[in-house]
């Protein structure tokens, strides 16, 4: 009787002992599950700041020049509270210095500049020229380089054949583009002035997209300049220099531009 007692026992032990694995079992796979149905959590998004403003915002949100965010077109397109336009190529050039203090531009000095000469027809212009400003010119290249080795000047915008823009001097700042000048009457031009290199020369067109650029150029600076006036190196420096040249169409650039006549005083025909 004992034996049979101890056999039934033993049943009954080992059926608890298996139906309380297979509910640890079920109940596992119930976990997983409801694991599988949870959606993953990803990391936190990066968080980046607006150049123009300060603004913090996802990084996936901002819109993106070079290694700069910005949070809206609008402040792409400006020029901050360095001096520095969002949409432009920053090129640093080491030549430039302060202006007298209390000193704003308000003059915009439309030059042209091709290194070699004549060498953008080739499109093999402009990083020469953004060398050039920068001091970093391999002289070597061209015998034309040898010539203006010493020089160190700079400009704060340059405009390639492309249209792309580059700047290289913050507006606040003074570059050396003017030399000996002088506008209706005052003297040393680049204490009051914003200089714009046009890739090219005397004797070629310019292209369409540079005057594109030009006119979106000159608006944005009036915006935070709106005493702007324009002239070329040739009418502030006449003895000197003759850029941007007869092949420059001032006519062109005050109609899309949407300049008015009396912030051109040396007038709209070409010279």
């Amino acid at each position: 009787m004992t034996k049979w007692i101890l056999l039934f026992a033993g049943v009954i032990i080992f059926y608890l002992w298996f139906k309380g694995k297979n509910r640890a079992k079920v109940s596992a796979n119930q976990d997983l599950g409801d694991c599988a149905l949870q959606p993953k959590r990803s990391a936190p998004e990066a968080m980046v700041q607006c150049q123009y403003c300060q603004l913090h915002l996802p990084k996936s949100s901002a819109l993106i020049n070079e290694e700069r965010y910005y949070c809206s077109m609008g402040h792409l397109n400006a020029i901050d509270a360095s001096g520095w336009l969002g949409s432009a190529l920053w090129r640093v050039s080491p030549n430039q210095d302060a202006r007298p203090e209390g000193t704003n531009p308000d003059l915009m000095v439309i030059h042209h500049i091709s290194l070699p000469p004549g060498g953008f027809v080739k499109g093999r212009c402009t990083q020469f020229v953004v060398d050039f400003f920068q001091n970093k010119l391999d002289s070597a290249l061209d015998p034309y380089f040898e010539e203006i080795a010493d020089q160190t000047v700079s400009s704060h915008f340059l405009i390639a054949r492309s249209g792309e823009i580059f700047q290289l001097v913050s507006t606040h700042n003074r570059a050396w583009h003017a030399g000996l000048s002088s506008f209706l009457g005052r003297e040393k031009c680049n204490d009051f002035s914003i200089g714009v290199e046009l890739e090219g020369d005397g004797n070629h067109p310019f292209e369409e997209i540079q005057y594109l650029s030009l006119a979106t150029l000159s608006g944005q600076l009036q915006s935070m300049y709106p005493n702007l006036a324009f002239a070329g190196h040739s009418d502030i420096a006449p003895n000197r220099k003759t850029d941007p040249g007869i092949s420059f169409d001032w006519e062109k650039f005050r109609t899309k531009s949407n300049i008015s006549s009396e912030k051109l005083p040396f007038g709209l025909h070409s010279r």
